[in-house]
């Protein structure tokens, strides 16, 4: 197992096609595809907090997901680093703290990201993206 890191997460979204970063008003990443929002660097928010301590948590990143079932896949098992609050309830995307990152594989990240992208990305976009990948796969 290679364990994800937060370089990762930055790595993985400027990959994919058609990505723009902008900055939140505190200057944290944002990255887009079509000016839509699919991974995010949080700023601290009251809504996600450190359950012993009560502090805001300074690392969440937020990356969108295909749906509800998705999201429900993703934060259901405690076990996993991945976790939603109150303030998202309804919106499709989850929540993960990049001190816990670790706790995943590069390969498994991979996949949430290309996902999260996709999620947000066009039709004919992650139709020639997906198409790209099933031909990269054949020629292995």
């Amino acid at each position: 197992m290679v364990a994800a890191t937060e370089q990762d997460v930055h790595d993985l979204a400027a990959a994919m096609p058609h990505v723009t970063v902008v900055r939140g008003p505190s200057g944290n990443p944002v990255y887009q595809v079509g000016g839509k929002s699919f991974v995010f660097f949080r700023t601290p928010r009251p809504d996600a907090v450190d359950g012993t301590t009560g502090e805001r948590l300074t690392d969440v990143i937020v990356l969108w997901v295909p749906g509800e079932e998705d999201k429900r896949a993703l934060v259901q098992d405690p076990g996993t680093p991945f976790f939603t609050t109150p303030h998202f309830d309804g919106h499709p995307s989850v929540l993960v703290r990049a001190s816990r990152l670790g706790e995943l594989d590069r390969a498994e990240l991979a996949e949430i990201v290309q996902d999260a992208w996709l999620s947000q990305a066009s039709a004919r976009r992650a139709a020639r993206w997906l198409a790209d990948q099933e031909q990269a796969q054949q020629r292995e």
